[in-house]
């Protein structure tokens, strides 16, 4: 049996939403993606976040999305899954009480919706404590920090407050700094509350310092090369290293129109039909240099695969 320590450890793709060419759901092409993250080995799937388009999908798409994720995964992995898009509490709460009921593992809170760009930690705080009181208490609790639709760090008090509270299991966090990170990981020992870092380029000095989990977009592209890194950097320390210098400068591509290019990629393979976003415009995607950056980072993947005997 999964202990809890290992339960929110390991590799977590924040899950693109494939639209068909109407920019409806494409239901297929998400099981096919489903399968793929898993084949891959992840450890954990996170739904419903904004790699998801989540702010551009109803509540009522949210949750039939992330029913049919959990549905599809049959519990082989745990699911967390967010759709905290609201703005007022009372629809916040309302929002999240929902999503509790797919019967996912654990249920993500979006630091930007806890208050507003110009107030203090303290609010974020206060609206923390309230919201997590108003929670389904069967459900795990985490928190993403969100860029969009502005970013919200967290600060030591509230790290501090949701390792104290012993609801809080996950934090994906975006601060893309180790300093950060090992400081948040100082604050969270011998608590229940897992580090998820999102950024690749502080990726393998983090599990050094601790780090229990990666949760980032790049997860979208090569899964079974951040499963390897994270599953083997302490007994094959030369491999990670250069695995290491691969995943951070492939990671550069996140800039090159994201979602677009991830989805780009799952046409390219044969998980997506189409590559097709809400959140953006994909049309001048084919006469532009993206994809053949795109694939010149998988094939120089693929050659580190072979080289290292990954």
């Amino acid at each position: 049996m999964i202990t809890e320590a290992e339960k929110y450890s390991g590799i977590w793709p924040v899950m693109l939403t494939p639209f068909n060419h109407e920019r409806e759901i494409d239901w297929d092409s998400l099981e096919k993606l489903v399968e793929w993250y898993l084949k891959a080995g992840v450890h954990g799937l996170f739904a419903a976040c904004q790699s998801s388009e989540m702010f551009y999908l109803s509540d009522s798409e949210a949750r039939h999305v992330v029913n049919f994720i959990v549905d599809k995964v049959a519990g082989r992995v745990p699911v967390v899954a967010s759709g905290h898009t609201a703005t007022g509490i009372s629809q916040q709460i309302e929002q999240l009480c929902a999503m509790a009921e797919t019967g996912i593992d654990g249920l993500i809170l979006i630091s930007n919706r806890l208050a507003q760009a110009d107030e203090t930690s303290d609010k974020v705080l206060s609206t923390l404590q309230q919201m997590t009181q108003s929670l389904p208490d069967n459900v795990d609790l985490g928190i993403y920090e969100c860029p969009f639709p502005y970013k919200r760090l967290l600060s030591d008090d509230v790290v501090s407050w949701c390792a104290q509270s012993q609801r809080f299991t996950f934090i994906k966090d975006t601060c893309c700094s180790l300093p950060i990170i090992t400081r948040r990981l100082k604050l969270t020992q011998d608590s229940r509350l897992h580090i998820a870092n999102a950024n690749s380029q502080t990726l393998l000095g983090a599990f050094r310092q601790g780090c229990q989990a990666y949760s980032g977009v790049m997860a979208n592209f090569h899964p079974e090369l951040y499963v390897w890194l994270y599953e083997h950097w302490q007994t094959e320390p030369e491999k990670a290293e250069i695995l290491a210098d691969y995943l951070s400068t492939a990671a550069l591509v996140e800039n090159l129109d994201y979602p677009v290019c991830a989805k780009y990629y799952q046409q390219k393979i044969g998980n997506f039909r189409d590559f097709t976003c809400r959140s953006r415009g994909s049309q001048t995607w084919n006469n532009s240099f993206y994809p053949e950056a795109i694939n010149s980072m998988v094939r120089l993947g693929e050659s580190l695969k072979l080289q290292l005997a990954l």
